[in-house]
């Protein structure tokens, strides 16, 4: 039990220093590099989520590649998204 209160700790403590590195690379003047920055601080954490809190570590196969297509399938969704919100301006002339 303790050892699984120490995981836990250490897990907050890394997600608390994620949110940190969040708000300075919010402020810092990054140019096109902030969005990426972002998207792997977010995933870091999203990562941390999943393996500690969500107990990923324990399930087996099936599970993780469950997992791993929903999160697949939502990247792309997510960059279709984005592609078409960056092409509108292409089209107005």
């Amino acid at each position: 039990m303790k050892g699984l209160l120490i995981q836990l700790g250490l897990v907050w403590v890394a997600l608390l220093i994620l949110l940190a590195a969040t708000v300075i690379a919010a402020h810092l003047p990054l140019g096109a590099a902030k969005p990426w920055i972002s998207y792997a601080i977010a995933f870091a954490k999203a990562a941390l989520i999943l393996w500690v809190f969500m107990e990923m570590r324990k399930e087996g196969a099936i599970a993780r590649l469950a997992m791993m297509a929903a999160m697949v399938w939502l990247i792309m969704m997510m960059t279709l998204s984005a592609s078409d919100y960056l092409t509108r301006g292409w089209l107005s002339g």
